[in-house]
């Protein structure tokens, strides 16, 4: 049977009743359902401070109570709860802030600082800071590095991180406070040989001939690889006339100065004659000695031994031609005589004299004098 017309009156009832109907089932803003037909709301919604929340409620009415709620106390001035959901802070974020604004300004190694972050952003920079735990961080020091001093160094920059972060009101805890520092020191002093210099330098002569000047100038000088690249060493700081490199800034922020003996300073002479268009403000070396120096390691066949070694090489020989430790301090830049000591076992030959006395006969020892 064909539907009755309605009035026009009629009709514009039931379209305004019909927009009603679809406007009540059409969720409010800042209201919605994360999984469809799930029955959980969740609600959305700015503070007074203009901060925005996410918070997981329930029901539909509940959620719509309760994002009522949330804006009259905004409206009021009031205070979010404590426990209230928002986007958890990453700890990419918390390293970002070291390596792009605080680093450059704090750290005169903040070269190794940044290296060590992007490093630990490899694996926890995907994760919500504070879900880190310190079990996790000390099993990553533990598969990833080799030495105490190693895992320190990335303890540190992690650390460093999270306190910043709890500076800015990033976060609210430090997990890495419970990672215990490993014991450092006892390690063996590398320090480079008579025949693996020359097999180096065979090789270097050979394929990389003008790098050998970068090799004088760190065994010479005992300067950190940062210290002879980088920022550090401009042409300004070397001083011909004077035979003298002069290092106003340094790892641990104090200048020093290093006398050049012939070689070192034959070798400046080599790359000054490799740039001689160079300016007083350029750099010395631009480029770390990676890969070359990495090749001709292999190709001489000098294993376990880094560019720092050479720093170890110069304190050695010094030690070993029995300079005094102040002197060896002084001219490596030690921060503390403590360093230097690590030095002082390789000037042997009061041991050497006093086992080779076990050799002498008895009757020999009671004619010699006793000691003062």
């Amino acid at each position: 049977m064909p539907r009755k017309a309605l009035a026009p009156e009629q009709e514009e009832l039931e379209r305004n009743e019909e927009k009603e109907r679809k406007e009540d089932e059409k969720p409010a803003r800042g209201l919605w359902e994360r999984e469809p037909d799930s029955g959980v709301w969740w609600i959305r919604f700015r503070d007074s401070d203009g901060k925005l929340h996410r918070e997981k409620v329930g029901r539909k009415s509940d959620a719509q109570a309760l994002l009522d709620k949330r804006r009259n106390d905004r409206r009021a001035g009031k205070k979010m709860p404590e426990n209230v959901r928002t986007a958890p802070i990453k700890f990419e974020k918390l390293a970002n802030y070291i390596t792009e604004e605080y680093s450059d300004k704090h750290h005169s190694d903040s070269r190794n600082v940044k290296q060590r972050l992007e490093k630990l952003k490899g694996h926890f920079g995907d994760r919500a800071a504070e879900s880190i735990k310190p079990a996790e961080i000390d099993k990553w020091l533990s598969k990833n590095t080799k030495t105490g001093s190693t895992a320190n160094r990335y303890r540190a920059a992690m650390s460093l991180a999270y306190r910043e972060g709890i500076h800015n009101g990033h976060i609210k805890s430090n997990p890495v406070r419970l990672v215990k520092q490993q014991k450092e020191g006892g390690n063996v002093i590398r320090f480079l040989r008579d025949h693996e210099e020359a097999a180096l330098r065979a090789v270097i002569a050979e394929k990389y001939p003008d790098k050998m000047c970068e090799l004088d100038i760190s065994l010479g000088t005992g300067m950190r690889l940062s210290e002879q690249y980088g920022s550090r060493l401009r042409w300004q700081n070397v001083d011909f006339q004077r035979r003298e490199v002069d290092l106003s800034k340094t790892k641990n922020y104090t200048a020093r100065i290093i006398p050049m003996n012939a070689a070192v300073f034959a070798a400046f002479e080599a790359r000054k004659a490799q740039v001689p268009h160079a300016k007083r403000r350029d750099l010395v070396f631009d480029t770390p000695p990676r890969p070359w120096w990495d090749d001709v390691r292999e190709q001489a066949g000098v294993t376990d031994y880094r560019w720092h070694d050479n720093r170890h090489t110069f304190c050695s020989r010094l030690a070993m031609r029995k300079v005094n430790l102040v002197a060896i301090k002084e001219l490596a830049g030690h921060k503390t005589l403590a360093i230097t000591a690590r030095y002082a076992h390789l000037d042997d030959d009061a041991k050497r004299e006093a086992v080779d006395l076990l050799l002498m006969p008895a009757t020999n020892l009671r004619q010699m004098p006793l000691p003062n």
